[in-house]
């Protein structure tokens, strides 16, 4: 609801300030005194476009606020997406510098306009006769048609089949890409496998591979030095080893006269072992080695399997080729087992696209069984406001799954008889669609709340007793939701809650528009004005009073 509503330094406005009731607020005044000129100060906090030309003193900068209660609107959560401080009263601002520069607020926070824009839409609906386009869309005509028929259970229910059945089908193309992906990769894969696993790699045999190609290529050079040693320590005439024998014999046949000696006798005997340990271990290798042509011909082709697959990989290690065997291995794996999670996803996507068609089913029930209550209503509501031959007729038609639902609504209206009905976007605007506009916005006014209206002389082209009649329909609107309506007609005057006066006042070279709240005797007055003309005559006045007693 709007509380308060400042403009500053815009158009013919010096400073003007409003505070409106929260029932029925209706403005009068002149033609050029002012109350379109505040329906544009309005349409800066919804956003719309601005420049210098609107400043009344070019030196300073215009200024457009607007408080509101907002605690009954459900705001918060969209408050917090946006990062701003959720307050029950909050303040809308949109100011223009002499320079041209525009700048938004939202509670004293820098916002984008489209920020502003999204905010301001959910907490005023400005409507004129122009207003087509809202109308004509079919969001909004899906949104009438849901209103009226309560259903936000079977919306919820759709809605949350709708997510669901969306994540199985991204799963589902999810894995018939990499299937795809990998079928066309498969014969590659498979191919590069063979090989590794066919070389049956082992960690480190390439190490003890090129080690033992180095013995094979000099076996000869290597038996024949392992026999020089062990000529020189055990076979020769003067070997080593009998020599050590001998003076481990000499020093034992005095170690028992010295530590010392005993000592030196333990060390020899330590040193014959120790040599015999070498000696065996040497009469081993030279018995074991032996030049093996296909043994050294076997190393060196199986040394070159390596290097080769090495080079083709762009690898240096044998753990490296190793690793890629490992990698192939597991998409070959994926490869084999894709099949079995494809079914699976299928089986699921079937199984969320029956639950989804299930609670399209329900929530298209719920729709198509209001459609000749509402185009009843509204109907009715035409005739009250004076167009007694309207048709209306509601179509649904079949669509893919969309996260509204499976059906494209369709609103037909026709104000004449004889007149076939047509898509209310191919309907010219006008008096009488504007107030189809308005018979909508009552209907979806008794079923949820909804922003401040402001009406902008929809009454045009209406009198009488119809005016009366839609003066009466926006005073029950006005019993739960805030209504500000630019009128010219006495009758819709009469109903307001709050009358306030809107005129021009002329200072010096300076012409400023400014607002009043009337009081009764005031009321009485301006009602007999727009009766009778600016001199009203006690006829004028009389009717004005009657009307405000009705």
């Amino acid at each position: 609801m709007l509380q308060q509503l400042t403009i500053k330094n815009y158009a013919l406005i010096e400073a003007l300030e409003m505070k409106p009731s929260p029932s029925l607020n209706v403005i009068t005044g002149e033609t050029g005194a002012g109350k379109s000129i505040m329906l544009g100060a309005i349409g800066l906090l919804m956003g719309n476009r601005a420049d210098t030309k609107v400043l009344w003193n070019e030196k300073e900068k215009c200024v457009s606020e607007a408080t509101f209660d907002i605690s009954q609107y459900n705001l918060k959560e969209l408050f917090e997406a946006e990062n701003l401080d959720f307050e029950n009263q909050t303040i809308l601002r949109r100011e223009i510098s002499p320079a041209g520069k525009s700048r938004a607020f939202i509670n004293d926070t820098p916002v984008t306009l489209d920020v502003l824009k999204k905010i301001s839409g959910l907490l005023m609906d400005v409507h004129s006769q122009h207003e087509t386009l809202q109308l004509g869309s079919h969001a909004y005509q899906l949104t009438l048609i849901d209103t009226f028929a309560g259903n936000e259970q079977q919306r919820n229910t759709y809605f949350a089949a709708w997510r669901v059945y969306n994540e199985a089908k991204r799963n589902l193309t999810t894995l018939i890409k990499q299937a795809s992906s990998l079928r066309q990769e498969e014969d590659y894969i498979s191919f590069q496998l063979d090989e590794l696993v066919k070389a049956n790699l082992q960690n480190g045999e390439q190490e003890q591979l090129e080690s033992d190609v180095k013995l094979q290529d000099h076996a000869e050079d290597i038996k024949r030095r392992l026999n020089l040693i062990l000529d020189s320590v055990l076979r020769a005439d003067i070997a080593g080893r009998p020599s050590l024998i001998e003076a481990r014999n000499n020093i034992a046949g005095i170690a028992s006269l010295s530590a010392k000696y005993e000592a030196i006798r333990q060390r020899l005997d330590s040193l014959i072992l120790e040599l015999d340990d070498i000696m065996s271990e040497v009469e081993n290798e030279e018995e074991t080695i032996e030049f093996d042509p296909a043994r050294a011909e076997f190393i060196k082709d199986r040394l070159s399997t390596f290097y080769k697959l090495q080079k083709k990989h762009n690898v240096n290690s044998l753990a490296a080729l190793i690793a890629i065997q490992d990698k192939l291995q597991l998409q070959a794996n994926q490869t084999e087992n894709l099949e079995g999670a494809l079914k699976e996803a299928e089986a699921v996507y079937k199984q969320k696209e029956e639950a989804l068609k299930m609670a399209a089913q329900e929530l298209s029930s719920s729709r198509s069984k209001v459609f000749p209550a509402l185009a009843k209503e509204i109907v009715a509501l035409l005739k009250e406001v004076g167009i007694p031959s309207a048709s209306v007729q509601i179509e649904s038609l079949p669509i893919d799954f969309m996260e509204s639902g499976a059906d494209q609504l369709e609103i037909l209206f026709s104000a004449n008889k004889g007149i076939p009905v047509k898509p209310m976007s191919q309907v010219a605007s006008g008096g009488e669609f504007s107030r189809l506009m308005f018979c909508i916005k009552f209907i979806m006014a008794q079923k949820t709340a909804m922003p401040t209206l402001i009406l902008d002389e929809i009454d045009t082209g209406v009198s009488g007793e119809i005016a009366i009649k839609l003066g009466t329909l926006m005073k029950t609107m006005a019993k739960s939701h805030q209504l500000i309506s630019i009128s010219h007609l006495p009758q819709i005057a009469a109903k307001a809650d709050a009358h306030y006066f809107v005129y021009k006042e002329t200072t010096g070279k300076k012409t400023t528009s400014k607002i009043k709240l009337m009081d009764k005797d005031e009321r009485v007055e301006e009602i007999a004005k727009m009766i009778g003309g600016d001199k009203p005559s006690k006829i004028a006045l009389a009717g004005a009073r009657e009307l405000l007693q009705k």
